[in-house]
């Protein structure tokens, strides 16, 4: 099953727009409270609950959460643009308050020396992140905390991300660890620059209805690596593994580096997996580490793609 991806062509095509004039960029909807920068919106709201609405425009700063409940919301989806600026050499947006919710909003170029320059780095509390994109940049979201942290990826793009080149260790389209769980729908993976699209070490996962098309991507890994095993559904995904691989051995692979997760039962199923036009090789669909034994259900799979292969 193909995923439906209305949301994220539209923030594709939508045009950032010039920052309000006359007005603060940046609202605490809860109290109509403005502010020319970003942090001291955050701020203000302290320990609270605050939704911070975001005029349009292109901004270079960035924001660290300390605390509370914050939504950071794009007043229109697709025209708020984050470009650069990550905040202590991590990410535009460092997230540790007990939770946060990004809406509708760009982020892009972020490049810092250690190669792990995110969109998002999330260090503490639920994350939720809907309708927002993440372009050209080392990594889209990095983090996670060791406790029983859940976050959700809804209708959102990742392009253009990843490394291998600049450091020593690679960098991920997405690259999350905690005790709880992640949930990744209706998104989109492209054009990854290196490393994997989805590099989770969670002990429980939910991946579905997504589209990865790795046909213009360049010294790309896996789609889905979950290194340390995992339980929970990977299903209704379309992938397309493309011509310009460092590795190209496997679509989703579980436990390469370790067995530190149950992985008995996870269900992989009603996924189509296939080669880019002009690609000869035999990949598997799903490499499996754990010596457990998996849930692979019925999966459309292309020419040259194997099912399943036990390393």
């Amino acid at each position: 099953m193909r995923p439906i991806l209305l949301a994220a062509t539209t923030l594709a095509i939508a045009s950032p727009l010039a920052a309000q004039q006359g007005g603060s960029p940046f609202t605490v909807q809860e109290t109509g409270e403005g502010f020319a920068r970003l942090d001291d919106a955050v701020q203000s709201v302290r320990m609270g609950r605050g939704t911070i609405l975001i005029a349009p425009g292109t901004y270079r700063e960035c924001t660290v959460q300390a605390g509370g409940d914050i939504v950071f919301k794009a007043a229109k989806p697709g025209s708020v643009v984050f470009d650069g600026s990550p905040c202590e050499g991590k990410a535009i947006f460092v997230l540790r308050g007990r939770s946060s919710t990004v809406d509708g909003i760009i982020f892009r170029g972020v490049r810092v020396p250690d190669g792990n320059g995110a969109g998002i780095r999330t260090e503490m509390g639920d994350l939720t992140v809907v309708n927002s994109m993440f372009l050209d940049s080392q990594e889209g979201i990095l983090g996670g905390e060791p406790r029983g942290q859940r976050i959700t990826i809804d209708k959102s793009t990742f392009a253009g991300l990843g490394q291998c080149d600049e450091t020593v260790d690679c960098s991920h389209s997405i690259y999350l660890a905690n005790q709880g769980s992640v949930t990744i729908t209706r998104s989109r993976f492209e054009r990854g620059t290196g490393g994997h699209y989805v590099k989770l070490r969670v002990p429980n996962v939910t991946i579905t209805d997504n589209s990865f098309d790795d046909s213009a991507g360049r010294k790309t890994n896996y789609m889905i690596d979950l290194p340390e095993g995992a339980t929970g559904l990977i299903a209704g995904n379309s992938f397309v593994q493309g011509k310009d691989k460092e590795n190209w051995s496997g679509f989703i692979v579980v436990a390469a580096e370790a067995r530190k997760y149950r992985s008995a039962g996870l269900r992989v199923e009603g996924n189509d997996a296939r080669l880019a036009p002009g690609v000869t090789r035999s990949p598997a669909f799903v490499a499996d580490l754990s010596g457990e034994r998996l849930a692979v259900g019925e999966n459309a799979l292309g020419a040259g793609v194997r099912k399943f292969e036990v390393r």
